[in-house]
């Protein structure tokens, strides 16, 4: 049975760099969306060309610079927004405008002192205006996961008429419930006329943990874009990571989704998001983190290092990473320690591991992690007879 391809909406540049102390210069920008191209991202959305002169001089030399993605636009339903991400657009090979307005009876009321029937309006004006520059018109309906599912239907179904021809569908708030937000993406398929001409999207933030398991929730329901960053990165606790997403999909093959992601450039492509924006990994982070593939206790160290499938349920090399770490504390066992002690030069019998494994629990005891050259020490300091391996 052939899979159906996901698309991969890669706001990295503009939701990630929205982050406090994330801010990015116009080179910088460019060597992360030549990474992006060359990772496979479908769509990378490079910016808010309307909110400063240097985030439309950006957005203007990615434009210039991508090869294979098309080069997306932030706008608000504001003609001059539209008009300057027009311009900023016009060299790229495949531009697309992303344009939208609240939909939520709370940014309705709240944000824009308005009603719903002038907000279909005002999307439609924007959608309309949008589509007289570009063919690819993306629509955001801004807080949807607390939108009534039925008003947001006759919001979708107006701008698909007007010419979206993407929605996306965001957990603004990071609120819904995974069966929630499928449900909603599920209510969209059914009851929007025309939606066949769309293609639906995950838009999700992590407030509560669920953008990731929202986000799946949305492709399991019908959507076929998800709109995500490297490392998770964005505004508050986050975005849906990219990373997680197409792992995910790849490793569950039942699921009939893949994406065209080159997943072996991911672990390189974490490290250079991580370094240019300044924002740490944190270690056991999921796909990418420094401990994703490390293992320490003696139960797990025994059965990876017996077989990999025991304890992994990814190659690393899948990923980019070169190999799984065995890593030494004083919850380790015999069997990692005669592993690390081999990689080392030291090929211990049972007696000889025995008599080291003791002074290894003593030393190991006193520090965080046993390194390759304090194995040397504790071997020396066991007093065994043995000749290393070369």
């Amino acid at each position: 049975m052939s899979k159906d391809i996901v698309q991969i909406f890669d706001t990295t540049l503009r939701d990630g760099e929205q982050v406090p102390g994330c801010k990015l210069d116009m080179d910088q920008k460019l060597v992360i969306a030549e990474r992006l191209d060359l990772l496979g991202v479908n769509i990378i959305e490079a910016g808010f060309p309307v909110s400063s002169p240097g985030d439309f001089k950006s957005v203007e030399a990615i434009a210039k610079l991508v090869k294979n993605a098309t080069v997306c636009g932030l706008t608000r339903a504001v003609r001059k927004d539209i008009e300057v991400a027009a311009e900023a657009l016009k060299h790229a090979k495949t531009p697309r405008i992303h344009t939208g307005i609240g939909t939520s009876d709370s940014h309705i009321k709240y944000k824009f002192n308005s009603n719903r029937d002038a907000i279909i309006e005002r999307a439609v004006a924007a959608v309309s205006y949008a589509k007289t520059f570009v063919e690819d018109v993306e629509f955001y309906a801004e807080d949807a996961g607390r939108t009534d599912n039925e008003f947001l239907a006759r919001v979708c179904e107006a701008v698909i008429k007007a010419g979206a021809t993407v929605l996306n569908i965001p957990d603004t708030t990071g609120y819904c419930l995974p069966e929630e937000y499928g449900g909603k993406i599920k209510y969209l398929k059914e009851n929007v006329r025309g939606i066949e001409k769309a293609i639906l999207s995950c838009h999700c933030h992590n407030d509560l943990g669920l953008a990731t398991a929202n986000s799946i929730a949305g492709v399991m329901n019908g959507a076929r874009q998800i709109e995500c960053t490297i490392n998770g990165i964005g505004e508050r606790a986050g975005n849906t990571s990219l990373e997680e997403v197409v792992m995910i999909m790849r490793q569950h093959p039942d699921l009939n989704l893949d994406t065209t992601i080159n997943s072996k450039l991911l672990y390189d492509t974490s490290k250079m998001v991580s370094n240019k924006m300044g924002m740490m990994v944190q270690p056991n982070k999921a796909i990418v983190g420094a401990n994703a593939f490390a293992h320490s206790s003696g139960i797990h160290q025994d059965g990876v290092i017996k077989n990999r499938e025991t304890y992994e349920i990814m190659d690393p090399s899948d990923v980019g990473v070169t190999e799984s770490s065995i890593v030494l504390t004083a919850r380790s066992g015999r069997a990692a320690l005669a592993y690390r002690a081999k990689i080392v030069g030291y090929e211990l019998t049972k007696t000889q591991l025995d008599t080291v494994y003791e002074e290894f629990l003593a030393y190991a005891d006193s520090k965080k992690e046993v390194k390759d050259e304090d194995i040397h020490q504790i071997v020396e300091t066991s007093k065994i007879d043995l000749q290393r391996i070369s």
